[in-house]
């Protein structure tokens, strides 16, 4: 058998990595016993794995991926020049070797006139297989032998008694199924469901009386396969719609409705849901990539080559963060420093914030608006306060004024220039009067 692990230095090995090689390791130690089985044995694999109490499908899917050329051997298909890997064992709508060979010599009898006055069972007999099993087979894969060799039995006048083709009773049980089948992008075994009937049966009605469904559905599958993208409803390339599956819905249902409807961030949310950040990250970003983009402030066109980080603006979770600290410093303009020492924010960061989201109140910070709508620094004001007070209530000059009180002349006279011109007004009438 094929080692588990290589001869490497699990030392040099990331935790990632290392946790990766254990799992393939305990994954090959699972099915030792049934690959030894199905090497050294004719055992079917559903025999072998009931003596191993093992999934016979996941037993299947295993030495399909790590035994391909052993599945290949037992199913006698040749291998020149071609990787296992790229050889389909069984090729969508094509038979199998092995049942080719099965029933290969039945098939050639049914064809020939030697064996016209035999009927299916009778043929089936004679070649010890199971009559239903062939004229199944046949129907699937040699429907045109049926048809010429039933007109043959025809017109030489034999009749063996036994309805051919679809029965009134059948057509009529499936003909709702058949119909939404057509239709629909639904799967046979969802309309089954839905249809109360059977789905083994309604899957041989449609392989045996509506080739024609099959295979344009088998036509749109193709098409869905090569196109790169899907969006949430789109058919795939096996048949299925693309779409959450209805355990996953129920499962992140809670978690979903918080993610949506509340400002809690991932951790909060999987903390109080239970359910896995890793996986519920994935779900919300494959199945609900609106509210994915609608939380990170993203508004027009997306394609796969968008990098999320460049393109977030105004998030969800930060704007709730600092919802009340903005309505504050609204309420109650003062430094953004302060406002932020009270409500636990780097002062930087929450600065940054307001210019990029919130820039007609970073604009007023430090400011009141006067009555005429102009904003004036508060610092300012404070500073030239009573300069402007000599200058309104006396004839001495704003130069002097400036001097005496140390402030420069430019930076006072601009202020009083652009935000007090009723003090100027004033300051000119007290001069007239004095003359």
């Amino acid at each position: 058998m094929k080692p588990y692990l290589s001869s490497i230095d699990i030392s040099t090995l990331s935790t990632k990595e290392r946790i990766l090689l254990q799992k393939r390791h305990a994954l090959h130690r699972k099915y030792e016993e049934a690959v030894n089985l199905y090497i050294d044995t004719d055992m079917t694999q559903k025999a072998i794995a009931e003596k191993c109490k093992v999934s016979l499908a996941g037993l299947g899917n295993y030495l399909r991926r790590y035994w391909r050329e052993q599945v290949l051997i037992r199913h006698q298909i040749s291998v020149d020049d071609v990787e296992p890997d790229k050889v389909k064992i069984i090729a969508a709508g094509t038979q199998s070797i092995k049942a080719h060979a099965k029933y290969k010599e039945a098939i050639a009898a049914c064809d020939s006139l030697t064996y016209i006055d035999f009927n299916i069972s009778q043929i089936a007999r004679k070649f010890g297989l199971n009559g239903t099993a062939l004229a199944n087979y046949m129907r699937i894969y040699y429907p045109d032998t049926l048809i010429l060799r039933e007109k043959v039995r025809h017109k030489l006048g034999i009749n063996d008694n036994v309805h051919h083709g679809v029965r009134p009773e059948c057509a009529l049980q499936y003909a709702e199924a058949v119909e939404m089948y057509r239709e629909s992008n639904m799967t046979i075994p969802e309309i089954a469901e839905l249809c109360k009937v059977s789905e083994r049966g309604f899957s041989q009605h449609m392989r045996f009386y509506h080739k024609d469904v099959l295979k344009q559905k088998k036509e749109e599958r193709q098409k869905a396969q090569q196109k790169k993208s899907k969006n949430v409803g789109d058919l795939m390339g096996n048949g299925r719609i693309c779409r959450p599956t209805s355990e996953s819905e129920e499962k992140y249902k809670k978690a979903l409705s918080l993610y949506k409807d509340t400002s809690l961030t991932m951790k909060e949310i999987v903390s109080q849901t239970g359910v896995s950040a890793e996986a519920f990250r994935f779900y919300v970003h494959k199945w609900h990539k609106d509210l994915v983009y609608e939380r990170l402030g993203i508004s027009g066109e997306i394609d796969e080559n968008t990098d999320l980080r460049k393109a977030r603006k105004k998030m969800k979770t930060v704007a709730a963060k600092y919802e009340k600290a903005i309505e504050s410093l609204r309420l109650n303009p003062r430094p953004v420093t302060k406002v932020a020492e009270e409500y636990g924010f780097n002062a930087d960061v929450f600065r940054n914030y307001l210019h990029k989201h919130e820039p007609d109140l970073a604009k007023q910070q430090g400011k009141r608006m006067t009555e005429d709508g102009k904003y004036i620094s508060l610092r300012s004001e404070e500073k030239y306060a009573k300069a402007i007070e000599l200058y309104n209530t006396t004839t001495e000059s704003l130069k002097s004024i400036a001097k005496r009180l140390n402030i420069k002349y430019n930076s006072l006279g601009g202020f009083v220039r652009r935000n007090r011109p009723d003090v100027i007004i004033n300051h000119n009438n007290l001069l007239k009067d004095s003359e």
